[in-house]
């Protein structure tokens, strides 16, 4: 009885270390800190975000009271809502399939050499495909080396 009185003073005090620590602490760290701490609180697996948001999602139907007009009129309601979340599905299913075209077109294009527009020279092992400083005078020029001339 006695050990856990002593050992919650001892947590409430170290608490009060911490937030003062906390507090005398720069503006951002300590903001780093305290979301870290929040992070650690809410981890949630993979069933328990998706059993939270059926959750959100599920509304009880509450038939038991309501008559033959009523419950037609919940049917076409719950039928309406269901139309429109298949709409909306098929609406993301056609940009899903857009946005995979556009990226397998992308690396495409960044993966093969021949569109570089460069005509086909770049850098490959540390040197320049086409011969180096020396085959192009501009290059040669800067480097200060003579360019060969060819007869």
């Amino acid at each position: 009885m006695q050990k856990e009185e002593e050992e919650a003073k001892k947590r409430a005090q170290d608490d009060a270390k911490k937030k003062k620590v906390l507090s005398n602490m720069g503006a951002h760290f300590g903001g780093y800190l305290v979301m870290a701490e929040q992070k650690r609180g809410k981890h949630q697996t993979g069933r328990e975000v998706k059993q939270r948001i059926l959750s959100e999602r599920r509304k009880p139907l509450n038939i038991d009271y309501m008559g033959e007009d009523q419950l037609r009129k919940k049917a076409q309601a719950l039928s309406d809502w269901i139309h429109q979340l298949e709409s909306e599905e098929f609406d993301l299913m056609a940009k899903v399939k857009q946005q995979k075209h556009e990226v397998y077109a992308l690396y495409n294009r960044i993966s093969s050499p021949s569109s570089s527009g460069r005509g086909g020279t770049g850098r490959v092992g540390g040197r320049w495909k086409s011969g180096g400083a020396l085959a192009h005078p501009a290059a040669a020029g800067r480097l200060g080396v003579c360019a060969p001339t060819v007869a």
